[in-house]
């Protein structure tokens, strides 16, 4: 599989404050960047796959959910965690 544990503690650490720290707003960003990213290379090979389609635009709505979540509470964590992870508005 694409993500296992491994890869998430991996992503956890680097963005969060620990490998165990999931809930942080940075660090599920970073997961959901991650799958965007699986997934938009998955279309590209496999353009008619409807139900990949719908999933990504629902992953891509939570992170964006979750960005102006972030946004609201604290703009330095956001632009912060913009620039690290390359998303632009």
């Amino acid at each position: 599989m694409y993500l296992d544990s491994a890869k998430k503690a991996e992503l956890f650490e680097k963005y969060g404050k620990d490998a165990k720290d999931t809930g942080s707003p940075e660090s599920q960003i970073a997961l959901f960047t991650f799958r965007i990213q699986h997934l938009t290379g998955h279309l590209q090979r496999n353009r008619k796959d409807y139900s990949t389609q719908r999933a990504l635009k629902m992953i891509i709505g939570k992170r964006r959910r979750m960005l102006d979540y972030l946004y609201r509470i604290d703009i330095e964590r956001y632009r912060a965690i913009i620039k690290e992870l390359g998303i632009r508005r």
